[in-house]
């Protein structure tokens, strides 16, 4: 794993102090130059940060440039909160590479890459095999983007072990917390340990002045969070995939605030957030990545030794071929017994490398009404992922069961801007996914791929 933290003009200690003094003690803003200058500053900052006044630290962001990270480091860890920002190679879009793999510690290298390459092996097959049929579904215009659809299913083969690129911006704060919790992460663990390592050499090149705060964060007690989501199940009694529960019902008014690219929503909260629900929801490692990206739908996720079992998600496209069908079961099952035999050797948090995209988990998420009208838009697009699609079509399907009014205020994001008389009615330009869905009524939302 390679991390390399983006230089700027200042330096985050100088802002934190800058601005603390500036609201505490300054008639006039009071620099980053002078706070440098400022013979007390290291005082401020440690007293300040002591005493929990940690919004000073938020102003200052790093954005580190990482390459070499596991997907499951990622999902774990760096998507797993809301204070983040991320770009990262998609699997959906770019095609994979057989070199770009995290190895377990102490794992026998020469068996691990026998594995990975072997369901690399699959992947490509299955990209091949599914190019032909998704051809076949797709509208004229549409067909020479087969390959990539393609791509869109085989990446459920692909382990948790895969590594991505991208760029990861947190505020200082964030970067502590990482430094604390990688001390008490369930799966992944010596990858956070070379992570929050290197980050922290980074965050002292750039500010030496943050040595007594990392210090504190490496030192201060970490804790994973008992998360039993048997229990809940059974005291809410959710029997299906997708559950909703603890519903507060509040009807809102859709507006074009909801309907354009800036989504005002956000910034002119209405009532829409008096409103909420929870959801039970089994999902795939894959879709549960995208989800993630859902700051404002925070989710739980218990270790994932305590949730496992073997269960995985099969798309539709991929059972309605039996050949195709049967090389998917055959290259998960080869997965599991991998998995299975290694978690003997290395344990559960280094072998779970080996885990597939497909591999399914049990989450339990939260949502306003006006984060949700905004996830729905995105997950309801036609462009989006298929199995997330059907899990937030499942979810607004459920509310509607239980009679919630605004229920019918969740649509995709052509069907708002056609209510709203806002156009271009499709707002994706050239990625236009060929179906009027505007003109759909909900019951009649459907897709294979």
């Amino acid at each position: 794993m390679k991390i390399r933290a983006l230089d700027s003009l200042y330096k985050p200690t100088d802002i934190a102090v800058g601005s603390a003094r500036s609201c505490y003690f300054g008639k006039n803003i009071i620099s980053p130059e002078s706070a440098a200058k400022w013979d007390k500053k290291n005082d401020l900052l440690n007293s300040i940060f002591k005493a929990g006044h940690h919004t000073t630290l938020m102003h200052y962001h790093f954005t580190f440039l990482i390459e070499g990270m596991s997907r499951l480091l990622i999902w774990r860890l760096l998507h797993s909160h809301p204070f983040y920002n991320s770009e990262q190679v998609s699997q959906r879009y770019a095609k994979m590479k057989i070199d770009n793999f995290t190895y377990p510690k102490n794992c026998d290298k020469t068996k691990w890459q026998n594995y990975y390459e072997k369901m690399f092996n699959y992947y490509e097959i299955l990209i091949e095999k599914l190019t032909p049929e998704i051809e076949k579904n797709l509208p004229k215009f549409k067909k020479k983007e087969s390959t990539k659809k393609a791509q869109e299913f085989a990446r459920y083969l692909l382990p948790m072990g895969m590594n991505a690129h991208l760029y990861h911006t947190i505020n200082v704060v964030t970067a502590l917390r990482y430094i604390n919790a990688a001390k008490s992460i369930p799966e992944a663990r010596d990858e956070a340990k070379d992570f929050v390592t290197q980050i922290e050499s980074e965050m002292l090149r750039i500010d030496k002045d943050l040595a007594p705060l990392i210090e504190f964060a490496k030192n201060a007690p970490s804790i994973f969070p008992d998360i039993d989501i048997e229990k809940i199940k059974k005291e809410k009694n959710l029997k299906k995939d997708v559950e909703v529960f603890d519903i507060v019902d509040y009807d809102f008014e859709l507006n074009s605030n909801y309907a354009g690219v800036l989504r005002l929503s956000n910034i002119w909260l209405d009532s829409s957030i008096l409103g909420s629900f929870n959801s039970y929801i089994k999902l795939s490692l894959s879709a549960d990545a995208q989800n993630q990206r859902h700051r404002r739908s925070p989710a739980i996720r218990a270790k994932l030794e305590d949730i496992y079992k073997r269960d995985f998600y099969i798309p539709l496209i991929i059972k309605q071929n039996k050949d195709i069908f049967n090389l998917y079961n055959k290259a998960v099952g080869y997965s599991y017994e991998f998995f299975e035999s290694e978690k003997e050797v290395l344990g559960f948090s280094e072998a779970v490398y080996a885990l597939l995209n497909a591999h399914n988990i049990e989450i339990c998420e939260h949502d306003d009404f006006n984060e949700f009208a905004h996830k729905a838009q995105m997950r309801l697009c036609y462009n989006a992922q298929e199995e997330i699609f059907d899990i937030t079509y499942e979810q607004i399907k459920r509310l509607k069961e239980k009679d919630v009014k605004a229920a019918d205020k969740f649509l995709p994001p052509c069907t708002v801007r056609n209510i709203e008389n806002i156009r271009p009615i499709c707002p994706e330009g050239d990625r236009f996914c060929g179906v009027k869905v505007w003109k759909l009524d909900f019951s009649e939302y459907k897709r294979l791929i």
